[in-house]
């Protein structure tokens, strides 16, 4: 199918984190094809992987430094092949980050660069000044860490360009080769198997003096290359966007539906967090109801975490203090602009919460993706440094490395998260799968549930407005279904009544126990909602008449 990946459920991973097969410390593609039951078992049909590219690791494979090869602790080329057979084997589709904006330092066309100056033909790959004095305007985005978006080179005595840290030189987009070069790396990983691809930090790709170096109509156009090579050589490939820009902003990177197929929905993730410590739906609505028209065969993607800080760069001043008021009152739990917490110590490991996350999650409009971990509630460690408190080895289970690796302890690549509460002798896939309340058990129906009716994936949406602030009602909808979810952001029971006009003579079913509730009548309905909680039903029509039911 065409739009496949309105039905995916995305599962993201990084290769490293997941299994270690070869006892070297660190997960491999050997490990994750043999994990790869657990994931289709979850109910999962399509991996995201984070860089697995050869990379010195300054930055955790974003510092690329050959597109074309594996970094050699993640196995070979042969191993990939295979886990690449493996996931076709269980109708399981592949999204591959790509980084597009830079490279690393340690990348060949950078060397050569350095090392020739100007004679070199990849010179124009980057961008040289004799100075600091260029784009003035431009913001930098890793402001604990970078005090400039230039970085002085002393073999060529030259300053170049960078957006993110300055061992990864920006890519120079309005050179055409640097386009077409990228154009062959997504041939090859195409050829290979791979179903899509997640263009990171795609804002930042042309510069323009005078300019804050973002979004630039050129940017775009550089899209629409790649989208137009992408269409003429393969079916059914993808791209994901990774914009964390405003709606209005991210929106623009669908094209025409000529540029990319999917894109985060990035403003609405923060604000899922203060409806929760606000309980008002408020923060929710508006922005659900300010994101621009899409494509008919574009889609959003949504998360509740990911491999990042829980981003506070698309947030009001406000906003950002209260986030940090709320959730990082521990300053070594702050990066960049953002929090560094999965998404269970986030919500104090309430369960209640995470389910109700999840639900909006799962029922909102766009494809789902759930960071490997979080099904069942992992941990994380912020003494860890920079991000690697939410990049610590799956919690397999209670044995020696939580499962995850059997060498030493002292030789892996980070230590597994230890503590009395998310520790892996508590917090791992054994024993949460033995347990058939246990979060990983109701993350496996949730989906199955998503799953079944793809209007949550394909539908419209429309939120009902109660006069109780604290419930979040909306009508997901199409030709064939009407759901309606009903989620109470309340940390107590809330009585909510709810005008069911949208639903005239429906019967009421409670998607999950499959329990029938009284017709509608067309009038309103009474709900009484636990603490942090939710309903799905399906509005079935009636098989009577209205006089029938008067």
């Amino acid at each position: 199918m065409k739009t496949w990946y309105k039905d995916a459920i995305i599962y993201e991973l990084h290769v490293k984190a997941f299994c270690d097969k070869n006892k070297d410390g660190k997960g491999d593609f050997k490990g994750l094809t043999e994990k790869l039951d657990y994931l289709v078992g979850l109910g999962i049909n399509t991996l995201w992987l984070l860089p697995f590219f050869v990379s010195p690791q300054k930055d955790d494979g974003y510092d690329i430094a050959d597109y074309y090869g594996i970094q050699p602790e993640y196995g070979t080329l042969k191993d990939f092949k295979l886990f690449i057979k493996a996931c076709k084997k269980r109708n399981l589709k592949i999204i591959i980050e790509l980084v597009v904006n830079h490279v690393s330092d340690q990348h060949y066309w950078f060397q050569d660069a350095i090392n020739l100056g100007k004679k070199s033909k990849y010179w124009d790959y980057f961008i040289w000044r004799d100075d600091e004095e260029c784009f003035k305007e431009t913001r930098i985005i890793f402001t604990d860490t970078e005090k400039s978006n230039w970085a002085w080179q002393p073999q060529v005595k030259k300053f170049y360009w960078h957006r993110f840290f300055s061992s990864q030189p920006d890519l120079n987009y309005n050179n055409p080769k640097v386009v077409k070069n990228i154009n062959k790396i997504i041939k090859y990983w195409s050829d290979l198997g791979v179903d899509g691809f997640r263009l990171d930090a795609i804002p930042y790709l042309c510069v323009k003096e005078g300019t804050n170096n973002e979004n630039l109509p050129e940017t775009h156009e550089v899209i629409k290359n790649w989208r137009k090579y992408l269409d003429a050589h393969f079916e059914y490939k993808i791209f994901l966007a990774e914009a964390n820009q405003w709606p209005e902003d991210v929106a623009k990177y669908f094209g025409n539906d000529d540029e990319c197929h999917m894109a985060y929905n990035f403003p609405l993730m923060p604000r899922l967090y203060i409806a929760l410590k606000k309980e008002t739906r408020t923060p929710i609505i508006d922005i659900m109801e300010n994101l621009p028209a899409i494509p008919p065969n574009c889609q959003w993607a949504l998360f509740l975490r990911n491999h990042d800080e829980l981003t506070l760069e698309m947030v009001t001043d406000e906003e950002r203090d209260y986030m940090y008021k709320e959730y990082a009152k521990d300053p070594k739990m702050r990066r960049n602009v953002g929090i560094i917490r999965r998404l269970a110590p986030l919500v104090d490991n309430s369960k209640r919460v995470i389910k109700l996350l999840n639900s909006i999650l799962m029922s909102f409009p766009g494809t789902p993706i759930i960071y490997y971990g979080d099904e069942i509630g992992m941990g994380d460690n912020i003494y860890l440094g920079d991000r690697n408190g939410v990049r610590t080895p799956m919690q397999w289970t209670a044995d020696k490395n939580a499962g995850f690796s059997q060498v030493s302890p002292h030789q892996l690549y980070l230590p597994p998260i230890m503590d009395s509460i998310y520790g892996y002798h508590v917090i791992n896939v054994e024993t949460e799968s033995l347990q058939p309340f246990s979060l990983f058990n109701y993350m496996k129906r949730l989906i199955e549930m998503r799953k079944r009716y793809l209007v949550f994936g394909r539908g419209a949406i429309e939120f009902i407005k109660p006069k109780n602030i604290k419930i979040l009602a909306y009508r997901r909808f199409d030709e064939v279904h009407q759901i309606l979810c009903i989620v109470n952001l309340s940390k107590v029971a809330e009585f909510v009544e709810i005008d069911l006009g949208a639903f005239n003579f429906s019967n009421i079913v409670e998607i999950f126990g499959q329990n029938t509730y009284a017709p509608t009548n067309g009038k309103k309905y009474n709900f009484t909602m636990q603490p942090h909680s939710f309903f799905w039903f399906e509005m079935q029509p009636l098989l009577y008449t209205e006089s029938q039911i008067e």
